[in-house]
């Protein structure tokens, strides 16, 4: 493996205007890190991926390289690229294990963030490099939201996700509420009344997109985004049909091949794959069939009704009337994205939406004074290096919102002896006894 990663080092030419950096969203120095690498500097090469990406060992594995760092490197176009996607990753995950520092000294604020997901994890480690006591509220049990519960364990293992929790988290002081959807029994309101200064909104898009078609509440049809979070659950039988062609369809696709369906059938309106070649072509080589331009038309027990799709003047596939034919199949995964859960902000006041996201301006400041919001929530699903780009703009400008206000008023009470307490509570039980 090292000796690999040295290979593709020694290949990067170490460009004066380096053109994979500008393809990288989140602007990584590439070419330094790689002659850090090479001088032997691990570590600091390391330090300089972690400081920039707080979630470099997953964006090492999920990220869109050919159309993004690599896509871009020059040796591309007449060759092969350099594939830094393994560089960063080996870097990444070896370097991990030196990070062992606590957390930075507090400085007296608190922020609240909303959604452990990758917006919201960026968010919460960079306030917690500035002192802040950061408390990330999700209403799932473990961090990582959509990495962790919509791609599946053989692109992005959980173990990866577990590492974040441990080094960036717990040993930085941030504390973590698991299964806490706020909106509900807690609001925004609350979390202000209860003295944090600043909220992050980074909830993820749970809410499945239907296509609105005849049969999609029938038991053999299930989403993507619930498929994803437990497959095992599911009775889909073995000839499975999945609508859709993004990655998220990928990786229902080759999901469901691990889940034992002998047949996998991916059905496109379009003419185009939406997913990345790399996915769209490891689920071709897993057995997975494609059906373009077909337009899913009704769902049934015995199968999917699909009809020829033709381009409209709006540029988008319809169905072509009298092309209809039954598709024999067991079950039927929709896969056509995700939308915002509004509970989170239709509890509070004065948040404003927009198309059924957040209206936020570039630095992400919502309506409401000392609400933010980036990432799904507020743009619509974007990958995992998008999120954290647009993230790290935004915990700068929670950190200049926070220290503009005044120091937050504490309120003291005398303390109770302890000995006392217990007398009491001996009292109690006598009186009721």
């Amino acid at each position: 493996m090292a000796l690999h990663v040295m290979e593709e080092a020694n290949r990067c030419l170490g460009c004066k205007k380096p053109r994979c950096q500008e393809g990288c969203p989140i602007h990584t120095n590439i070419p330094e890190v790689i002659r850090l690498l090479k001088a032997n500097k691990l570590n600091e090469a390391g330090w300089m991926l972690f400081e920039n990406n707080p979630l470099t060992t997953v964006c090492s594995l999920v990220c869109n390289h050919e159309k993004q760092c690599e896509g871009h490197c020059i040796q591309g176009i007449k060759s092969t690229p350099v594939h830094f996607s393994i560089i960063e990753n080996y870097i990444s995950t070896t370097y991990a294990n030196q990070m062992t520092k606590g957390p930075a000294p507090s400085n007296g604020r608190k922020a609240a963030v909303i959604g452990a997901g990758p917006s919201g994890l960026t968010i919460a480690i960079i306030l917690a490099r500035y002192g802040y006591q950061v408390t990330i509220f999700d209403s799932r049990d473990k961090i990582g939201g959509v990495m962790r519960y919509g791609i599946p364990d053989f692109r992005l293992p959980d173990s990866v996700l577990d590492d974040i929790a441990y080094r960036h988290l717990e040993l930085k002081g941030i504390q973590f509420r698991p299964n806490t959807r706020i909106g509900g029994a807690i609001t925004i309101d609350d979390l202000f009344r209860d003295g944090y200064q600043s909220v992050f909104v980074g909830a993820g898009l749970w809410q499945p997109r239907s296509l609105k078609i005849k049969g999609e509440s029938l038991g053999n049809v299930t989403f993507a985004i619930n498929y994803l979070a437990s497959p095992g659950a599911f009775r889909l039988g073995d000839n499975i049909v999945v609508i859709g062609s993004g990655n998220s369809a990928m990786d229902c696709a080759r999901t469901a091949i691990r889940q034992g369906a002998r047949f996998v059938t991916v059905v496109n309106r379009g003419d185009k794959i939406s997913a990345s070649q790399y996915e769209a072509s490891y689920a071709k080589l897993e057995g997975v069939e494609f059906l373009m331009m077909k337009s899913p038309v009704e769902i049934r027990e015995d199968g999917v009704i699909l009809a020829d799709s033709e381009i409209g003047e709006d540029g988008k596939a319809h169905p072509v009337a009298g092309t209809e034919k039954l598709y024999p199949c067991t079950g039927v995964i929709v896969a056509a994205s995700q939308t915002f859960e509004t509970n989170t902000v239709s509890t509070a006041k004065g948040i404003e939406t927009e198309r059924g996201l957040l209206a936020v301006d570039e630095d992400g400041h919502t309506s409401r004074p000392g609400v933010f919001a980036a990432g799904d929530a507020a743009s619509g699903a974007r990958n995992v290096v998008v999120a954290v780009a647009a993230a790290k703009r935004v915990a700068e400008a929670m950190h200049a919102y926070m220290q503009s206000l005044p120091m937050p008023e504490t309120t003291d009470y005398p303390d109770v002896p302890v000995i006392n307490r217990i007398q009491s509570s001996v009292l109690t039980e006598q009186v009721i006894g």
